[in-house]
């Protein structure tokens, strides 16, 4: 490998939200990585610093054109230029569209278990997260089609907010449910906001579908929220964008962004996107096997010393989703007694919404020698809790 994904910078001690524990603990919740950024992605960034005026920044044609070429390049989707909308982050751009695309007392459709702050965005605003569970049956998860139309057939349904690939379980939607997705939607008047965060954080060799690449039915009646911060380790960056091929949709997003001043970048947002998406391709690719081989480590551990332990197969992210059903139900205890007799800081599966009871999500973005320490942890948290 050209980078060294084993040689971690030190963390504590940066104010990093992940690494403000305790001496003995370790974190494995929160998602951002413990990887140094692509080499192009700091120079830049030290190149913008090292002028001595940080003022307000313009969205620069370079930008527009480096997701252009990426979406191009790695997903064989065609972007327009007007289609793209700078936000200072996906979870902005959710809360801003629940606020403009809804109404207090509207239902917002989620396929769960599910990023836990779609909910925050939407009880926030007032408004009600209906919860379609996922199927779950001998290891894999998949879309319950008649539950999902039972609940965009409510008068009170207006939103779906969808998350492609799905955090936490890992899973790639296909083009086919994607596809279907968006025939139920358009037939009952819901519009598709698709977070496409973890989009680039896929198995070697595997691509994500984006969700308005699929036809021109989820062209019309969807968004989609995407943003290089998870894929490139640059959340502090805040920076992302939005897709909206929609014109009258487009209006309306942008007006409620602008509103809530959440429109425009900082002055390292966009320098840093640009040379992401254009610079750091290699680093990109090269991260992903290193992620993919923490995960067949955490296979092989759990199947060979802890089986009734089952990390369910992923395509996407670098959060494994763990289920301990056999061992417990409540998730919840088990990750706070782990913690307490162990250090080691996972996130319960319930934070997750109806479907993540019994499961633990563990972040492999980190060293290898880091995830076969949570692991014997992980054995050891087990033995103390059995007894």
């Amino acid at each position: 490998m050209k980078y060294d994904f084993d040689a971690l910078p030190p963390r504590r001690g940066t104010d990093s939200i992940k690494w403000n524990v305790r001496e003995n603990e370790l974190p494995m919740w929160i998602a951002d990585m413990d990887f140094a950024v692509a080499p192009p992605i700091q120079k830049a960034i030290l190149e913008r610093a090292s002028h001595p005026v940080y003022g307000y920044s313009d969205i620069q044609e370079e930008w527009y054109q480096a997701y252009i070429d990426f979406f191009r390049d790695r997903h064989s989707f065609e972007i327009q230029k007007d289609w793209l909308i700078f936000s200072t982050g996906v979870v902005p751009t959710i809360s801003s569209s629940v606020r403009k695309l809804t109404s207090p007392g509207d239902e917002v459709v989620l396929l769960t278990p599910v990023y836990n702050i779609f909910y925050n965005s939407i009880r926030n605003n007032l408004r009600f997260a209906k919860e379609v569970p996922l199927r779950y049956f001998a290891n894999s998860y998949s879309i319950d089609f008649p539950l999902l139309e039972e609940a965009l057939s409510s008068e009170k349904a207006k939103l779906l907010i969808l998350c492609n690939p799905q955090n936490p379980i890992g899973k790639i939607w296909s083009e086919e449910e994607l596809s279907e997705i968006g025939r139920l939607c358009k037939k009952h008047h819901v519009i598709v906001l698709s977070d496409e965060i973890h989009g680039e954080v896929t198995k070697p060799g595997v691509s994500y579908v984006p969700f308005l690449s699929v036809n021109e039915t989820n062209k019309e009646i969807g968004f989609a929220a995407i943003s290089v911060t998870k894929a490139f380790n640059i959340a502090g960056i805040h920076t992302s964008a939005i897709i909206i091929p929609n014109k009258e949709l487009r209006a309306e997003v942008v007006r409620q962004l602008n509103t809530d001043e959440c429109a425009e970048p900082n002055v390292f947002a966009i320098p840093a996107s640009v040379a992401a998406l254009h610079d750091s391709h290699d680093w990109l690719d090269e991260m992903r096997e290193y992620v993919e081989r923490n995960k067949e480590y955490v296979y092989g551990f759990l199947e060979k010393n802890i089986p009734s332990f089952v990390a369910i197969k992923q395509e996407a992210t670098y959060l494994m989703w763990i289920d301990i059903s056999k061992l417990t139900i409540d998730d919840k205890a088990f990750s706070s007694f782990a913690r307490e007799k162990t250090g080691l800081f996972l996130t319960p599966g319930s934070t997750y919404g109806k479907g993540g009871e019994g499961f633990l999500r563990m972040n492999v973005a980190t060293s290898l020698s880091n995830v076969k320490d949570a692991c014997l942890r992980l054995l050891k948290a087990i033995s103390y809790f059995r007894k």
